[in-house]
């Protein structure tokens, strides 16, 4: 499976910025549609925001759509997730996903399967 590394994650205060970003090393990456997904105790896990292999085509959640942007570094197998306008309700544990079948659509990203991967997570603490 990809190994997927979270990084970005800490105390921010309502109203600032965050940029999360998820790299994997070695080549697999390079075909992976991956995305970022949230998690709060008690809730199911949400999707965010997912994009395709090369980067042309993105997919986003209603609930972050107008404030969010996700993009990808070939070059340096990593992909960013930018929120704006951080409230405490995005409090929540942040994980990247990657799926595992090569050359998937970005939406695919919204269906996880065994198969797929996922990073161990990075936590992100909105204050009010």
């Amino acid at each position: 499976q990809v190994q997927l590394v979270e990084s970005g994650g800490g105390l921010v205060q309502a109203g600032d910025s965050l940029r999360l970003s998820c790299t994997a090393p070695g080549p697999t990456f390079s075909t992976s549609a991956m995305g970022w997904y949230r998690h709060v105790p008690g809730k199911e896990r949400e999707f965010l925001a997912s994009i395709t292999w090369d980067g042309g085509s993105s997919y986003y959640a209603d609930s972050v759509k107008e404030r969010s942007s996700i993009s990808r570094d070939r070059a340096e197998n990593t992909v960013h997730l930018r929120l704006n306008f951080l409230r405490p309700g995005d409090t929540a544990v942040y994980y990247c996903a990657a799926k595992g079948s090569p050359y998937s659509t970005a939406r695919s990203v919204t269906m996880m399967t065994p198969s797929d991967s996922w990073g161990q997570g990075t936590q992100v603490t909105v204050s009010s």
